[in-house]
């Protein structure tokens, strides 16, 4: 070495090019760290919010295309039938299923890069981006589809269980009116989180690839995380995966949903945040029952408790317990409880970007 050159100066330049790495890793996948850029990645953000609220799903183009949600699904199919041996030992079949989560991850975030970097060389990359990401958000299609079950609802008890039928997975044979209710609200909050605040908060933080990884993972908790004998094992893995992606966004929903019943008329907000600190933890489940029991309090009413799934009884707690039953005036309450959540979220986004 040269005596007249300082020692650490190799460690110096090593330590500097790993920083521009990092960075250009960080601005790779959202370019929110660059001076002024983060003001067009919320916009991209508020954009696809925007979206979704005011169109929903068009249906009209995915009768003639399959939504990119399914085009994840065939790709976990696939992968599935090449990885899953039923025959092999437990921790083979998890091994396996980890494989298959880390391919379907990884190649949603180089598609979310791609499209991406396509977007910002064309000139109108927030726009791009926003048009893009409206199509993973499920917000006005999550309203439309519970409210829908309190229609059904005043129609009969029939139709009722028919359209529950459609977004819960419990068997709704033999559900009465309060169960209808319960399984519509239960259904309002734990998706909430899943379809609406957890996917803005992956796209506020890494853009499209975050997005897109976000609901690769969720696709692939409901396709094989749940704890089936056939997926007991290989769906492990996805389904902690999805438990970790979901941690933030759970506590945030349900945050806002005390806050809101706070200042909501009719709503109960004091109790969504005691029920909400006393029950969180009586789902299985390690977040859906933070949103469940802040709906539960904030519309003064119980849920969970006894279901059927799959012809099973179980004998859930109450969450809420002691509050009254659930009524089909519930339904429509708790749907009027997330719009003012939904204009709350719009505002904090739009109040961002004139910031």
């Amino acid at each position: 070495m040269c005596g007249t050159c300082p020692g650490p100066v190799y460690p110096a330049i090593l330590g500097s090019l790993r920083l521009s790495i990092v960075v250009s890793i960080v601005d790779s996948i959202f370019p929110i760290s660059s001076p002024g850029d983060w003001r067009l990645g919320i916009m991209a953000v508020a954009l696809a919010y925007g979206l979704d609220w005011l169109l929903g799903d068009p249906k009209w183009l995915y009768r003639r295309i399959s939504h990119p949600i399914a085009w994840i699904g065939a790709l976990i199919d696939i992968l599935e039938t090449r990885l899953r041996n039923p025959r092999s030992e437990p921790q083979e079949q998890i091994k396996g299923g980890a494989i298959l989560a880390a391919v379907v991850v990884v190649l949603c975030v180089i598609a979310g890069n791609l499209i991406q970097y396509l977007a910002l060389k064309s000139g109108y990359g927030w726009l791009i981006i926003g048009a893009v990401g409206a199509i993973f958000f499920a917000a006005r299609g999550l309203h439309d589809h519970v409210l829908a079950v309190s229609r059904a609802l005043s129609h009969g008890l029939d139709q009722g269980r028919r359209q529950v039928g459609q977004i819960v997975g419990r068997d709704p044979a033999n559900l009465d009116e309060a169960g209808i209710s319960r399984a519509a609200i239960e259904s309002l909050a734990e998706n909430y989180s899943d379809g609406v605040v957890a996917p803005l908060l992956w796209f506020l933080a890494f853009g499209l690839p975050g997005l897109l990884a976000y609901k690769a993972i969720n696709t692939m908790d409901s396709m094989i995380g749940h704890r089936s004998e056939r997926f007991l094992y290989f769906g492990q893995f996805a389904a902690r995966l999805d438990d970790v992606a979901n941690w933030p966004a759970a506590r945030l929903t349900a945050f806002l949903l005390c806050l809101v019943a706070l200042i909501q008329p009719g709503m109960h907000g004091v109790g969504a945040w005691r029920t909400m600190w006393h029950d969180h933890g009586i789902q299985p489940s390690p977040n859906a029952g933070w949103p469940e029991a802040a709906m539960a309090g904030a519309l003064g009413i119980a849920l969970a408790g006894p279901r059927v799934y799959d012809g099973v009884a179980l004998d859930g707690e109450w969450i809420g317990d002691g509050l009254r039953e659930a009524a089909r005036a519930d339904i429509a309450r708790g749907c009027q409880l997330y719009r003012w959540c939904g204009v709350l979220i719009g505002l904090a986004l739009v109040l961002a970007v004139l910031v």
